[in-house]
Order: C-alpha cells, then sequence, then structure tokens
C-alpha cells in the first residue's frame, strides 16, 4: 500500500519521534510498501528528496511558533497526494489543520505519541480541531495501554484505540566494541550511572544531579540540548560538591552511544512530566542488558520498565527515592544482572522493530477495512 507519513520533521533532525518515524517509514519500505514522508523543511523553500527508499516531501518553513514550524503549503501538498492511508503523528497541531484543508477522504491512522503538556494555552487552542482529528481517525495509536487510560482525549475513544509500542532494531545495542566500553570506563572509573536523551524540560535530568550526592560513582549524560540547560546543570552539580561525578558529554554517535550502554551500570530515565510518553532510551538499555531505573508518570515508562523484574519505578520529582533505587541496583550485582536479563527477554518479546512493524501493518489493515 502507499502510506504517507505526516509529521513536523525527519531525518537527519533527531528526536524520539523523529527516529520512531524513520524506523518506521525505512521498515514498511522493506516490506515492500510505498512510503511517502510530509513535513516542515528546515528553511523556506520546498525540498523533495529520497532517504533509503523513503519519499520525502519537505513543505516550505514560514515561521516556527511554539515548537511547531507553520508550513502554508502543507494541506495543497497533502490534497495533492494519492495514498491508500495518511498516517499522522501527533503533536502536531498544523497536521491537524493541514488534514482540515485538504479535505480528503482517505483512510486516517494517528499515533497520538503525547498529550501537549507544556503549551497548555497552545493545547486548549487546539482541542476541538484535534478532537475533530481523533473523530476522523479510523484508528488511533498510543504506545502503552497506560496512555489510552490516562489521556483524557484518549479514554473516550478506547474502542478505536490500538497498542503498538515503540520498536527498535534490538541486535544494534546487542554488543559493542570491547575497545571502546574499555576507554569509557577508564575515562569514568566506578559504577557509571547512564542518562541518555536530550536535555529537555521534562526529562528530569536535574533531579539524577541532585541524587548523585547520595549515589556513589559516575553520572554520565549522553544528548545535547541548549547550552543554558547544560550551563545550569553543571552550576547545580557544583553546588552539590558532586561536580566531579557529573558528566555532560554531548550528542555520541551510534558506535560510542552502544558503547556506553555496556559500560554503564544501569540507565536513569528520572522524567517529570507527561511529555515523557514512552521512553525509547529504555528498549536500547534493556537490548543491551542493562537495568533500568525510571520514574512513574501514567504513561508509558512504566509500561516498557517493569517493577521488580526489569527495573525499579520510583514517583517523580523525588531525588532521594531515585537514590535509594540507584544504590539497591548497584550494591547487587546478581540483582542488577537477573534485571538486565529480565530485561533482554522483554525487549526481544514486546519492543522488536519487526514486532512494531506487524502490530503497524495490522493497524492499517483495520483502518482500510473500516468503511
Amino acid at each position: 500500500m502507499h502510506i504517507l507519513q505526516l509529521y513536523k520533521d525527519y531525518y537527519p533532525v533527531r528526536g524520539g519521534i523523529e527516529g520512531h518515524l524513520r524506523l518506521l517509514a525505512e521498515g514498511l519500505v522493506a516490506r515492500g510498501h510505498q512510503v511517502t514522508v510530509l513535513v516542515s523543511a528546515q528553511g523556506p523553500g520546498m525540498v523533495e528528496r529520497e532517504s533509503a527508499g523513503v519519499r520525502v516531501i519537505e513543505a516550505g518553513r514560514l515561521a516556527t511558533v511554539a515548537s511547531a514550524p507553520l508550513s502554508p503549503a502543507l494541506p495543497l501538498l497533502l490534497a495533492r497526494a494519492r495514498p491508500d492511508v495518511v498516517h499522522l503523528h501527533h503533536p502536531y497541531p498544523p497536521g491537524d489543520l493541514a488534514l482540515l484543508l485538504a479535505s480528503r477522504r482517505v483512510p486516517l491512522v494517528v499515533t497520538y505519541h503525547s498529550d501537549i503538556v507544556r503549551q497548555r494555552r497552545l493545547g486548549r487552542l487546539v482541542a476541538p480541531l484535534l478532537r475533530r482529528t481523533l473523530r476522523q481517525a479510523r484508528r488511533i495509536v498510543a504506545t502503552s495501554p497506560a496512555y489510552i487510560r490516562s489521556s483524557p482525549l484518549l479514554a473516550p475513544l478506547a474502542s478505536r484505540c490500538r497498542v503498538v509500542p515503540l520498536g527498535v532494531p534490538l541486535d544494534r545495542f546487542a554488543a559493542a566494541d570491547p575497545e571502546r566500553v574499555a576507554a569509557i570506563r577508564r575515562r569514568f572509573p566506578g559504577p557509571i550511572v547512564l542518562f541518555v536523551g536530550r536535555l529537555r524540560y521534562y526529562k528530569g535530568a536535574d533531579r539524577l544531579v541532585r541524587a548523585m550526592a547520595e549515589v556513589p560513582g559516575q553520572a554520565v549524560f549522553v544528548g545535547g540540548d541548549a547550552s543554558v540547560r547544560r550551563a545550569d546543570l553543571e552550576a547545580l552539580a557544583r553546588a552539590l560538591g558532586v561536580d566531579g561525578r557529573v558528566h555532560l558529554v554531548g550528542e555520541q554517535g551510534d558506535e560510542e552511544l552502544r558503547a556506553f550502554y555496556h559500560a554503564a551500570s544501569v540507565l536513569v530515565l528520572p522524567s517529570v512530566e507527561r511529555s515523557e510518553a514512552f521512553g525509547i532510551c529504555q528498549i536500547e538499555a534493556q537490548a543491551a542488558g542493562l537495568p533500568v531505573v525510571c520514574t512513574e508518570l501514567g504513561t508509558g515508562t512504566s509500561y516498557v520498565t517493569q517493577h521488580g523484574r526489569t527495573g525499579i519505578v520510583v514517583p517523580p520529582n523525588d531525588p532521594p527515592a531515585l537514590a535509594r533505587a540507584l544504590r539497591a541496583i548497584l550494591a547487587s550485582p546478581e540483582l542488577a544482572r537477573a534485571m538486565g536479563q529480565a530485561g533482554r527477554a522483554r525487549a526481544e518479546q514486546e519492543f522488536s522493530l519487526e514486532r512494531m512493524l506487524d502490530r503497524m501493518e495490522e493497524v492499517y489493515a483495520e483502518a482500510l477495512e473500516d468503511r
């Protein structure tokens, strides 16, 4: 079938949804489908290109408001397309508007990655438009059962929702270059507490810095963001006297990222807002056999990490609880090993790329049959 994916950005732009969208699009192409990705360009001009068999159309960007790029040509490009299925990735209000203006009666699938959390005024403003999109959708995809139950917009539409957890190519993270792993351990001696992700407001990176006052070893933050947020974390570490054990190493290439997973003793996802709907770094850690400590947000974080089995789940905004969980894992190599093995088994069962693609193809088939 011909599937049109609609979102704001696509590779080489990096981000959780962008990474998922790339895996989904390229995976569907590998299975024989035609995939078009319609996004906003980084500049004012339209761009059309091919990436690993995926046709990418970038509508010229006029401006960016509340993290949402505005591309006036988006509705026209959507109206001209002739897909069998349109797949919108939410949150992206300009995509909802483009669907309204394009007036296409193509079966619609919506992946509801997250509520609009930070821009609450914007969320209230666009809520009627989003509700219209969700009513129009033949199927709504959530990445965990918890998000369907806890989202005020999804709960009333549960009968049309389907759970499709995010998936990754697990083999990519199953092993790492031993020399790179050894070099990381020499650079950061002692147990490594690993954070992977951009330093966004909802990630709770400062809570991990605070917890490190009561946790032995080195906290290593992999991922980039605005320099002001980095500076704030560094200042906090100095104020707490842990600056010698808190290291912000920035963005890393794929090989180096794998090495960090294998060099670490535990992964931490200390997020504090529902914007953290899943936490794909948890799957990558599980594939590497690493135990995980995450926070309970009523989203998919505790669906990926099962408390007491593949890791420990703690309340958000609670650095002492975070510290206790980390100390428990670091103090017991047997517990860490058992949780890592259970995590790897769960990832193979639930979070492989092939499993995700199977489930998404089933959703598309249902959308096409539901006339």
